[in-house]
């Protein structure tokens, strides 16, 4: 008899042969709609067992060609924003060390600053790649400068300017979208000026940051902000594979709430993104289709 450990499908090589490890992060106290992204993690987790470990799209299989361990779940303190955020950080700053590639799953986007942190210390060239529908560009929402509203705000405060890369944003105040014009590379409501993007990063440390919903509601009901007018599975998944040849140092996929949606159909498709996006960057496979 062994411990029955759920982990995300075809996820449970060795630690020490990984190339990819994987994290839920679950945790949402600044949600400022509707509360729940803290239990997207473990719904992504139990949920994967419903798509197949082989990705058609790639021919490429989570078992057979990929090495990605799945850690579970942090222990996280719903009320205190820091330390959660030092938890996170230092979880990111093990994972790298190692020489592996850190993949958290949310949980809310405000975590995504702590992981950034980490990797900025490693890696002082780093630029962030953000998919996204809203700006979260605010200095702070309600006073809390830890919102999920804020979070590109504070990977800015350690990145700088024109290192932040933000995709499919179609919702935020005036004020934020006039600041992003003087500080980072904002693209309006799809994924045009990703290839010219992709080009000047190649061969530089990028943090990819996924929050779900840039996909349209009627796709992706399940999360706490739902924000009419996004794109498509589909997109994303063109949008994904673009990255490919990127130096990935770090990732997330964030801000799904299972319970908005009870058929199930928002966590089964992050389960068949977050597949995608683990062949697309695993470091064992030596070729990719594109399709």
């Amino acid at each position: 008899m062994n411990k029955n450990i759920e982990t995300f499908i075809g996820c449970d090589k060795p630690y020490e042969e990984a190339d990819i490890v994987l994290w839920g992060a679950p945790f949402d106290s600044t949600t400022s709609f509707r509360p729940g992204a803290r239990f997207g993690s473990s719904a992504i987790r139990h949920e994967s067992f419903g798509i197949e470990t082989y990705s058609p799209y790639l021919d490429r299989d989570l078992i057979e060609d990929s090495r990605v361990f799945d850690a579970g779940d942090l222990e996280l303190n719903f009320g205190d924003s820091p330390a959660v955020l030092a938890r996170v950080e230092a979880m990111t700053a093990k994972i790298a060390e190692a020489g592996k590639i850190p993949f958290m799953i949310g949980g809310e986007h405000s975590l995504t600053s702590a992981p950034v942190k980490a990797l900025a210390w490693r890696y002082p060239e780093l630029s962030v790649i953000h998919f996204d529908a809203h700006t979260d560009l605010r200095e702070d929402y309600l006073g809390n400068v830890w919102s999920h509203a804020s979070v590109i705000r504070r990977c800015w405060d350690l990145l700088g300017d024109d290192r932040i890369h933000s995709f499919g944003i179609r919702s935020g105040e005036r004020a934020e979208f006039y600041w992003a014009r003087e500080h980072i590379n904002l693209h309006k409501f799809g994924f045009d000026g990703l290839a010219e993007t992709v080009a000047d990063l190649t061969g530089k440390p990028v943090y990819f940051t996924l929050d779900l919903d840039v996909l349209d509601p009627s796709v992706f009901p399940g999360t706490g902000t739902p924000e009419a007018g996004g794109v498509s599975f589909e997109e994303l998944r063109q949008a994904v594979l673009q990255l490919a040849t990127l130096n990935i140092v770090g990732l997330d996929v964030m801000e799904l709430s299972p319970h908005y949606d009870q058929s199930g159909t928002s966590t089964a498709v992050a389960c068949k993104i977050i597949r995608e996006i683990l062949l697309t960057f695993s470091a064992s496979n030596d070729k990719i289709f594109f399709k």
